[in-house]
């Protein structure tokens, strides 16, 4: 079989180098079309559910939030397990699906199976999907370099302008904030004012909650003229706290200002983001969605970042503080480098053994069109090019050039041996 196969190949040398040429092209065009990214993405393919309820203990969690989860997603198709996680104020539910399961059909049935479990939950309690990313889907760092602003303003400009502009370019699921103050107002109630005013926690928290809103009118015409009613109550000062009335004791209202001190603060914080030991920093953090090309989001991401930066105050400027596409880089320029010089080796090596230049290309031809040819391979089973791929391919390469050389002196001696043959028949007759 292979004796006609290397047959028909001498038969018909233009058909092999036009196949041979095609398949070049077809490589090529796989190459530029096979995601890139540094690091091999072995993740599990799962989905997460994300489950806050502030103040409350890791046990009362487990209870009430976290095992009713647990037990209830426990049914959902092609699922391998469940895990889940409990701590302060969040639980965390890890649903592990086949390695085949289309990521986005596990998070259908996730959200299927929660829009029925959530009735079962305490009320306020409202489980929600993570990012549809993967563990390796952090892709890029960035703080923001803003000398002379204070970092609840920082945090400010992270979540209100920079989060929602960078959201919106192609390939990203997430970007999370981190760093800095979160705005709020905090009402400290005084538990012997509430003891003296006959008053509880609850009754502060629904006068709070039912002046913090804005109630609809209606419409009437007047003089020809149409006039729309409605109560703005949205509160907007610690002041308008302050005068909120919780209760009315002999036609005297009882007020927040009574019972609590209302300020604006900052959230609590379990940590702090410090760079280079320079002070604390704000920034964000740029989440690929599932099976994205990591070298192009950062790309866009980037040309993204110029445009933004346009808007920021003066002085304020993006500092990148992770990249991975330089390690992208570094690793696309390596497997280039590793391929010359093995072109370089082995035409030295055949020309100075053989002393044979077309032996010597025929070598070299094989190295390009098998390492396009592999591209072809990658793409067909959704492999990226990453470290581990790259790797193979370059270690790939020196089996492929010992097999060329190995039969190019096989040939190259055959044909010297049959050559003397000839030569000396030619000399018996």
């Amino acid at each position: 079989m292979v004796h006609r196969i290397i047959e028909w190949s001498l038969r018909n040398r233009f058909i092999v180098l036009v196949m041979a040429a095609a398949m070049f092209a077809w490589g090529v065009f796989a190459v530029k079309k096979n995601p890139i990214d540094a690091i091999p993405d072995l993740s599990e393919n799962q989905v997460i559910v994300f489950t806050e309820w502030m103040g409350r203990g890791p046990q009362l969690i487990e209870d009430q939030v976290t095992y009713p989860l647990v037990t209830n997603l426990q049914g959902l198709p092609k699922i391998k397990y469940v895990r889940g996680t409990s701590m302060f104020g969040m639980s965390f539910i890890y649903i592990i699906f086949n390695d085949n399961v289309d990521i986005y059909w596990a998070r259908e049935r996730v959200l299927e199976r929660l829009s029925t479990v959530s009735r079962t939950l305490p009320t306020g309690v409202t489980p929600q999907l993570g990012p549809d990313g993967t563990g390796v889907g952090h892709i890029l760092w960035y703080t923001l370099d803003a000398p002379g602003m204070d970092l609840g303003e920082q945090r400010a400009l992270q979540d209100w302008y920079v989060k929602f502009a960078l959201q919106n370019v192609a390939g990203v699921s997430e970007i999370a904030s981190f760093g800095g103050f979160q705005k709020q107002y905090q009402v400290t109630v005084d538990p012997n004012k509430l003891l003296y005013y006959k008053l509880s926690v609850a009754e502060v928290m629904n006068a709070i909650r039912t002046n913090n809103n804005e109630s609809g009118g209606r419409k009437f015409e007047l003089s020809d003229i149409g006039y729309i009613i409605k109560t703005s109550g949205y509160l907007k000062s610690v002041t308008e706290i302050e005068n909120i009335p919780v209760k009315t004791q002999n036609s005297i209202p009882v007020k927040i200002s009574d019972v609590a001190a209302v300020q604006m603060t900052g959230e609590t914080r379990l940590g702090v983001f410090d760079q280079d030991g320079q002070g604390e920093r704000v920034g964000g953090i740029v989440v690929m969605r599932y099976g994205e090309n990591a070298a192009e989001v950062i790309d866009k991401v980037k040309i993204k970042m110029q445009e933004v930066a346009k808007g920021f105050p003066d002085g304020v400027k993006f500092d990148i503080v992770y990249d991975r596409g330089a390690l992208i880089k570094e690793s696309v320029d390596s497997i280039k480098h590793t391929l010359i010089e093995e072109m370089a080796v082995v035409s030295v090596v055949v020309i100075i053994f053989l002393f044979h230049w077309r032996s010597a290309l025929s070598i070299i031809i094989q190295i390009p069109v098998t390492l396009a040819a592999s591209f072809i391979l990658l793409n067909a089973f959704g492999i990226s090019s990453n470290i581990m791929s790259l790797t193979g391919i370059a270690l790939a390469i020196g089996v492929i050039v010992d097999n060329g050389i190995i039969m190019s002196e096989n040939a190259y001696k055959h044909l010297a041996e049959r050559y003397a043959q000839w030569q000396g028949e030619q000399k018996t007759k």
